[in-house]
């Protein structure tokens, strides 16, 4: 059982409005049972209609915790009218049953991925929010008029410090598994994928890139590293289970960052995102760090309002 209590966001909103944003991760079905077995109660009573919730209603749920556990987070980094930029967690596709999409459908009457990134990939992914959004969007990926980057940590240190690849990639369905080949061959796709390196610790023999993608295949980034001989810390597909074991990590440490817009064509609806770039300031700067620098800013700014009010009431009593 959970007990919840209702804040003034959710006044006078719908039960459902509250639940889903709580349980991201439940599904509708789950709810609708739920709620016919009346197993929502709304201060100790129990109801069987989606009834409306006021400040400081409090709800018990009747769910076990094995149903919950899987409860997802998606922190919104950016959002407009058009566009919603969110932060992907690990250990979940974009698309599908159970996935950042079908999550989202509970929220909005119409959200639709612009691109993907893998299940165990962290990052931003960007949505549209309605269908004109959605068509230019594709466009302007089709045509590289917006620029991705990666951030992923390797084991290895290049000699190169700042490269730009160009490889052939063939995808196997069947295994889900993606080859790669210096040389073109039938079923092979041209890849490129730029780095530079971003950090380095020797002591450790790792190194931290940052990746642009200038083709967007299926496990690119992950397989291009691994052929090259750079595999990134925790794949378990294309590293190496030695070095996942040694640093312990069970998923791999690739995040997408940025997104920036470049258009080179009109951009209709959406012209105001031309050269704008969304980040994910957590994913740039050491979480410590981030932190830190939050924590100084709200001593700064309490600092300051406390001077302006002694300050007020000196000149008051004077």
């Amino acid at each position: 059982m959970k007990i919840l209590v209702v804040d003034e966001k959710y006044n006078n909103k719908k039960l459902d409005k509250f639940i889903f944003d709580k349980f991201p991760s439940l599904s509708s079905g789950l709810f609708y049972k739920t709620l016919r077995k009346k197993d929502f109660r709304v201060n100790d009573n129990r109801i069987s209609e989606n009834i409306i919730l006021h400040t400081g209603d409090e709800i018990k749920v009747f769910i076990s915790d094995e149903l919950l556990k899987n409860n997802i987070l998606l922190p919104t980094i950016y959002e407009d009218d058009n566009i919603l930029v969110i932060d992907k967690p690990t250990n979940i596709e974009v698309v599908g049953e159970n996935s950042v999409t079908s999550i989202l459908e509970k929220k909005y009457s119409y959200i639709k991925p612009c691109h993907r990134l893998d299940r165990n990939t962290t990052g931003l992914v960007l949505f549209a929010k309605n269908e004109e959004s959605l068509n230019i969007l594709l466009d302007k990926f089709k045509n590289h008029e917006i620029e991705k980057h990666y951030k992923a940590t390797v084991y290895g240190i290049p000699k190169v410090k700042k490269a730009k690849l160009e490889a052939f990639l063939f995808k196997d369905s069947k295994k889900s598994l993606v080859y790669i080949s210096n040389e073109p061959k039938k079923g092979y796709q041209k890849i490129i994928t730029s780095y530079e390196v971003i950090k380095e610790d020797k002591k450790q023999n790792i190194s931290v890139l940052d990746i642009k993608l200038e083709t967007g295949r299926t496990h690119q980034i992950r397989a291009h590293l691994a052929y090259i001989g750079f595999p990134i810390i925790g794949d378990g597909k294309y590293g190496k289970n030695e070095i996942n074991k040694k640093f312990n990590k069970k998923t791999q440490l690739l995040e997408s960052y940025s997104l920036k817009f470049n258009f080179s064509s009109p951009g209709g609806v959406l012209k105001y995102l031309n050269k704008k770039t969304i980040i994910n300031v957590e994913k740039v700067l050491n979480k410590k760090i981030w932190h830190f620098l939050l924590s100084t800013f709200y001593i700064i700014y309490f600092s300051i309002l406390l001077i302006r009010i002694s300050y007020n009431f000196f000149i008051f009593m004077n």
